[in-house]
């Protein structure tokens, strides 16, 4: 694949050689052209795929993924009750489905107390990058003070707050994220009123043919459409991100509970872990368990070798512009 590439990468540079000294006839060249030059010269060894329509951004290669998540699961750092809510979490199964490897730079979206980065941190930490975006207030508060107790464990982990409301919402550079995820957030983020920032913000910060997973707690098919109880429909999780730009790749039920009934005095907060209630009807809750959660994997549509042939042909059109200095065209 080096040799090839090196060989489509000599043809290209003849070829944009010769452009180039076309174009640099015209005297003012567009920037569009600029960058469909660009575009094309990049694309061209962006990938192995040969066919029309297969991506052609690299993917990560497969890390030896599942043995650092079990060590990480079973960890000394993590407490016995968060390693009894591994049952209703299911996070070897989440985050094998996300398509986690550890050489990937993943962002975190509002962790929260530190539960998922308890086991993303350690399987991240030698190879890999961990980004987490805490919302500016008291839980970055919280949660600087839990990576702080463990800096053998998180002195990597680079946290950075932002402020949701504000425009212009940013998780970094763009295209430099493999894996986007968050747990349990989205419908605080539509009861909040930003939720169209915080897709946007995931859909720009990760690389063509990145993904983004999503778990939250799943309201019934014609449930509210506001977040309050906890609850969100998943079409409603589905309409932001395709409106961000994703395309939904898959749905998991690893985390469903058909017990959940969904209609409880404080929304999802009256079951486990919470138990808002305290003990009224506390053996009631409890056997029902945690709530039931959608379990979304969404991805950044990739660049293509039809879209690379595509710039290539716009660059071939673009090459045939008469000569800006002839006698037919006169310069200004």
């Amino acid at each position: 694949m080096g040799r090839k590439c090196r060989q489509i990468g000599h043809e290209l540079t003849s070829e944009r050689d010769g452009a180039m000294k076309r174009a640099m006839k015209i005297r003012a060249l567009s920037p569009s052209f600029v960058a469909v030059l660009l575009f094309a010269f990049a694309s061209a060894c962006g990938g192995a795929a040969e066919s029309g329509g297969a991506p052609t951004t690299p993917e990560k290669t497969a890390a030896p993924t599942t043995d650092s998540l079990d060590a990480a699961l079973k960890g000394e750092h993590r407490s016995a009750e968060s390693k009894t809510r591994d049952a209703a979490r299911h996070p070897q199964e989440t985050l094998a489905f996300f398509g986690l490897t550890a050489d990937m730079r993943v962002v975190e979206l509002w962790p929260g107390g530190g539960w998922y980065t308890e086991v993303l941190a350690p399987v991240l930490k030698q190879r890999g990058e961990l980004v987490a975006i805490t919302p500016a207030g008291k839980y970055d508060g919280i949660y600087r003070e839990f990576i702080a107790k463990r800096p053998d464990l998180y002195d990597r982990v680079q946290v950075v707050t932002v402020d949701p409301t504000v425009a212009g919402l940013k998780f970094g550079e763009a295209g430099s994220a493999d894996l986007v995820v968050t747990f349990r957030n989205a419908h605080g983020w539509i009861s909040n009123g930003y939720a169209e920032s915080v897709f946007q913000a995931a859909f720009t910060v990760l690389r063509p043919g990145g993904v983004l997973g999503v778990v939250d707690h799943r309201a019934a098919a014609t449930g509210e459409l506001d977040g309050k109880s906890g609850y969100v429909s998943e079409a409603q999780v589905v309409g932001l991100a395709k409106a961000a730009g994703f395309e939904l790749e898959a749905t998991s039920e690893v985390n469903a509970n058909p017990k959940d009934t969904k209609d409880y005095p404080e929304g999802v907060w009256t079951l486990p872990p919470s138990l808002r209630l305290g003990d009224k009807d506390r053996e009631k809750y409890l056997a029902i368990g945690e709530s039931d959660r959608m379990t979304l994997k969404f991805r950044k549509p990739a660049l293509t070798k039809a879209a690379a042939n595509a710039g290539n042909a716009t660059l071939e059109k673009s090459a045939a512009i008469p000569d800006a200095t002839s006698k037919d065209n006169p310069p200004n």
